[in-house]
Parts: structure tokens; sequence; C-alpha cells
């Protein structure tokens, strides 16, 4: 049974450039380069793989590992055999491995070989590595053309962070992300003739489905990195002529404190890209000086939602650096009260056919972030006369202090003026006498103590937003994909009753 004439799903968005362009470089990892035309066949060959297993549409397949092109054909093979893709952190392990393999119900579960020890300890079945996937991509197997395949089906459980709660599987359909797809080519100015390096984990929603998915849409040559290395990234961009980068403020951090960084060749960069948590102005502004030919885009938005929402454009940088800019093309955004008023400030919440479904065997959940018929984000956002929003902070990062709400990015901005300040993560800490007191975690890049710190802060801050704590530590727990584990902070630091840590 061949696709229904208007049925646009993830599985045909290769097949269509690979019409377009067939001798075009689509990918390179490592040694091996794939043209559009090699990628469509090893995905129907994957896809044949996978249906050979025994696997029956709507069956959800783990995926455990590091990037691959391997990785990659995974998802494509199984979105056109009309499989759910579950992608997993891989680092997770033990009981929080459990749980994701037991939620989410794979059928079968592959794995980098290297990781495969973690999934066969739990004694979970159906335990395969991507070698095999490679295998299926490089042989002369059938070649599988996508059949029944809905683009109301799903197509992946996308589980959320968990860095402030258990995650939870959103499931996201064919429908949903193609129409994703097409609002990040249209924000972002994706173009064929674009050679992005891809860099962050494909497992986390922002690289796979804002960049490398759309990147391929469009025909562009994506060149995929295991992970993001500064050294290894400050040589590629020269030698493969790259045109665009995405990181998280995290990582643009650290690959602007790189030694490297001042003699390095990035004349070929002509976008950056950056979100998955707030950047703090003076980073973009000194990036922005490192890089004057270069437009930045801040990119906004979560899993949910595929995970673009909203877009900040280069042109509109300048009168507003610290915006995450407006809705994108198939996004509809309200700042609304607990009572859903429209405000000037409060949550932001969306209506999108980019939305996922709700989450997998969440019911009650699913129901609390879809009540009174918008999606409920969890952001606390200002906006403006013009519609641009700004992110305020997550509600559950706000700190009550003596009872007066305190945004954690506003401190975290201030402290970030300090020369001495590599990095610095705001969190509220149980305080009897406060409710919460202001505490600021910071990685130093000189010599600077709590005390000089304060001192800073107290000169550009009220005095009831001034940190009442300074703890000074070597690195700021991170997940892979560069977003700060504030809940691990608050939980080393809550019950220390130390004042300068």
């Amino acid at each position: 049974m061949e696709p229904p004439v208007f049925a646009s799903t993830v599985g045909q968005i290769v097949e269509r450039s690979a019409r377009r362009t067939p001798d075009r470089v689509a990918l390179t990892f490592g040694d091996r380069s794939w043209t559009y035309r090699e990628l469509d066949r090893a995905t129907g060959r994957v896809a044949a793989g996978l249906l050979a297993l025994g696997l029956s549409h709507g069956d959800r397949v783990a995926a455990y590992g590091k990037n691959s092109d391997a990785y990659l054909l995974l998802f494509l093979g199984c979105a056109r055999a009309g499989l759910v893709h579950v992608p997993v952190n891989f680092n997770t392990f033990g009981a929080e491995l459990a749980y994701l393999l037991t939620q989410s119900e794979p059928a079968a579960v592959f794995s980098d070989q290297a990781l495969r020890t973690h999934v066969d300890a739990l004694n979970l079945g159906g335990s395969r590595t991507f070698d095999e996937v490679l295998a299926w991509a490089t042989g002369d197997g059938v070649v599988h053309r996508e059949t029944g395949v809905a683009d109301d089906d799903l197509v992946q459980l996308l589980y959320t962070s968990g860095t402030t709660s258990q995650p939870k599987g959103a499931m996201l359909t064919h429908r949903a992300l193609v129409h994703e797809y097409a609002s990040c080519i249209a924000a972002l100015d994706l173009r064929p003739d674009d050679v992005p390096l891809h860099a962050l984990p494909l497992y986390h929603s922002a690289q796979m489905h804002v960049f490398l998915m759309p990147g391929l849409a469009v025909g562009t040559t994506n060149h995929l990195l295991e992970a993001p290395v500064a050294d290894e990234i400050l040589r590629r961009v020269p030698r493969d002529g790259i045109t665009s980068l995405f990181f998280p403020p995290t990582v643009w951090v650290g690959l602007g404190n790189h030694p490297g960084v001042a003699d390095a060749d990035l004349s070929s960069l002509r976008r950056a890209y950056y979100g998955a948590s707030i950047m703090p102005v003076p980073v973009l502004e000194k990036w922005q000086k490192l890089l004057p030919q270069v437009g930045f885009y801040n990119c906004f938005g979560q899993s949910e939602i595929g995970p673009l929402a909203t877009v900040l454009r280069p042109e509109e940088h300048a009168a507003r650096p610290d915006s995450i800019g407006r809705p994108v093309l198939f996004v509809e955004a309200r700042v609304v009260d607990s009572d859903m008023n429209d405000v000037s400030l409060g949550e932001v919440v969306y209506r999108s056919p980019q939305l996922c479904r709700g989450y997998w065997g969440k019911p009650e959940e699913t129901a609390e972030a879809f009540a009174g018929g918008w999606f409920h984000s969890g952001d606390l956002v200002r906006v403006d006369s013009d519609g641009y929003l700004f992110v305020v902070d997550r509600i559950k990062d706000v700190v009550n202090t003596g009872g007066v709400l305190v945004a954690s990015r506003e401190v975290e901005d201030a402290l970030y003026a300090h020369p001495a300040v590599a990095e610095v993560a705001v969190v509220g800490l149980p305080d009897p006498r406060w409710i919460e007191a202001i505490a600021a975690v910071v990685v130093p890049r000189g010599e600077v103590t709590p005390d000089e710190l304060i001192a800073f802060a107290r000169e550009r801050l009220a005095a009831h937003k001034v940190p009442k704590t300074v703890h000074l530590i070597e690195a700021l727990p991170k997940n892979p994909s560069g977003k700060l584990l504030k809940r691990e902070l608050r939980q080393r630091f809550g019950g220390s009753g130390s004042a300068l840590g």
C-alpha cells in the first residue's frame, strides 16, 4: 500500500531530498560519508531490518547511544517502518535507565557496544547494538518503502530532561515533527548550501529536531561529531567550511574560554544558534564582538513542542538582546495568569500542531499540562507591546526570598559581569528567616573570594536580590545537552549551612 497522497511523514524527509539532490553529501561521521541517495537507501534497509525482527506498527524501539550515523539511521528507519523511536540519555544507568526502559515498554533496545552491559544488567530482553544497524545500512538487503504510516501516528517518545522531576515521555507524531521542521526552516534561515556541524547529543530534541532533521529536509551537508569537544570543533570549522553552529550557553561559555579560540579560523561561519537554557547577555556580547560577520539566533522552546517555539533573529538582537523573540511559524503563544487571563508577566502557554499528544502512560500529568485548552510551559515570561517575549525564569527556579520573588537569571547576569566568573548558577536554598535564601554557585576563572562577589553584586542589584551565600566549585552539574541541573545544586548546598561554600 502506497503512502496516502496527502501524508507528510518523517520517513519521507530524506526520500524527498534524495529525489532533488541524490549525489549531494548528506552526512559525514568519522571516516564515513553518505550522499542523499545512499542515506535514503540505507534508511530503507534499516527499516527492513527492524521489521524482519518481528516488530509491528507502533512498537517502541529504544536508542541508547552516543552520536553516530547509525544512531540517526535507527531514527529514520523507525520512522519509515511505522515504529516509535525512544531516545535515551546515554549517561543514564541503573534505576534511572530501568525506569525509562520499563515505562516506555520497548520491544527492542539498541545501544552502543560499550553501553550494552547497562542494558543487559536489567534483564529486560530485546538488547541489540548499533553495529547491527550499521550492518543493515551498509549491506545489500531489501530496501523497505514506507507503507501504512499515517502522519498522525506516533514517531517518537521524547522524554523530558528531568532536571526538576522524573522524566515524562512526550508523545510526538509525524505531523507534529514535520510542522516543527517547517517552522525551523523558516525561522532559522536554513538553506541547501548550509554546512552545519552537529555536536550535541542526538537524543536531545534540539540537535536532532531543530537542526539535523530540518537540515536534511532542505538538503544541507551535515557533519556529525560524537561530542562537543572544543579542539575538534575549532579544527573542523575551517577544514569543512562549517557555516553554522548550535550550542547551549554553557558550551558557548566553555568554547569562549578555550585558549585556542582567539587564533581559530572561524571565518566560514555565517550563523550561530543558542538555546536550551538562558544565555547571559555578557556572554552573547563577547561572541558578537568575536564573530562580527555572524548572525546570532536565540532558539527557545521545550521537548513537548518539538522543541522550537520562539526565535529571536539576528536583526532583532540589537534592540532586545535579552529576548527569546516571537513565536515561530506554527506556534501560537499567550502569557497568562493562573486564571488564564492575558497578562504582561506570567506563564507562557502554547497552541500548535507541533505539540505532543501528551505524556506516555501519564493521563493526569497530560490533563494538567493541557488545562484550559493550551499547553502550560512552566516558563515565567513577560511580553512587551510588540509581542516579544522575555524569560524571567522557570517558574520552579524563581526564588521566594522573604515573600518577594526574585528571578535567578537577573542575579546570574549581574555576576557574569565580573571578570573572574566563568560560570554561575543561582538557586534558592531553604532558610528559616527568608523562606529561601539566594545562593550563587560560581565556577571561577581567576582568584576571587565569595565576599568579593557578594560586594560586586551589591553594587548592581537591589538589596533583596544580593546572594546571601556564594559557593565556589570546579564545575556546574549539567546533563549531556548542556542544561544546568539546579536540583543537584539545591541538594548539595541546601543543608550545608556554609556561609561561603
